[in-house]
């Protein structure tokens, strides 16, 4: 059984066999974590997969030194992390949609109208800048990157 550290080092070099230990090695404790963590089966198995691909990837920006074990379970738990923020946002998403259909099935047109007059009026007293960025944002659909 070849050491953590030396299987780091051949990884570095793109060593394929170092990659397929070290998938061995470490496939069935990550994804036991990745499922105690998401309760999730078929998303733990992406995560993982995800995960060795990440690795590969980057294998060149390994440390020698770095505990391989610790370094593949903080990314898990990143993956997860990520995972449910993304999760919790479309689901506010989704009720945000719902709300806004909710509005537009219960508002007339001349009601909607008005509505829309008022939101601009407010937009117009916004200071020039945050008009700018508002404007970007909501009507363009523009992300704050690209802002």
């Amino acid at each position: 059984m070849i050491p953590d550290r030396k299987l780091v080092e051949l990884l570095k070099v793109g060593d394929e066999i170092a990659l397929t230990e070290l998938i061995n090695k470490y496939n069935r404790k990550l994804f036991s974590y990745a499922v105690s963590l998401s309760r999730d089966y078929s998303l733990a198995k992406d995560i993982v997969q995800e995960l060795f691909i990440k690795m590969f990837k980057y294998r060149k920006k390994l440390e020698k030194k770095i505990s391989i074990q610790g370094f593949l379970c903080r990314n898990i738990y990143k993956f997860i992390n990520q995972y449910h923020k993304n999760k919790s946002l479309l689901r506010l998403h989704d009720e945000y949609i719902r709300f806004l259909d909710q509005i537009m099935k219960n508002t007339s047109e001349s009601d909607f109208e008005k509505m829309i007059k008022i939101v601009n009026k407010c937009i117009s007293k916004l200071p020039n800048k945050c008009k700018e960025v508002l404007i970007l944002s909501k009507k363009r659909g523009l992300i704050n990157l690209e802002i």
